[in-house]
Parts: C-alpha cells; sequence; structure tokens
C-alpha cells in the first residue's frame, strides 16, 4: 500500500481545499431578454423557450 514519505504542509492542504470553495458557490445566472426571468447563460429560458432572440422550445 502507497503511504506519503513527508507530511502535507498546511499551504499544500489549504490550496487542495480552496478548489472545493469555487465549487460550492452557486450557478450564475443571466436574464432572459424575452421574459425577464433568470436563466443559465448560453442555456436555453426554460421560461419561454427563447435563445438568442430565437423560439427554440415550445413551452407549455
Amino acid at each position: 500500500m502507497a503511504v506519503p514519505k513527508r507530511k502535507k504542509s498546511k499551504a499544500k492542504t489549504s490550496m487542495r481545499k480552496a478548489q472545493w470553495m469555487r465549487k460550492l458557490k452557486s450557478p450564475a445566472l443571466s436574464l432572459c431578454p424575452e421574459c425577464s426571468q433568470p436563466k443559465p447563460p448560453h442555456k436555453v429560458c426554460p421560461h419561454c423557450g427563447y435563445y438568442k432572440d430565437k423560439e427554440v422550445i415550445e413551452v407549455i
């Protein structure tokens, strides 16, 4: 079984844990130009079905 030869420093441990903090943030949201509802950027709006001023899907 592999065993570390030396103890990991506090700086290395903090650097590793810093990546998790970046991933824990909530996703960015932008406003849809058609219906002004929040939506993920570069995605079809789930409320009205528009993407880049074109209706892509029909929302019922």
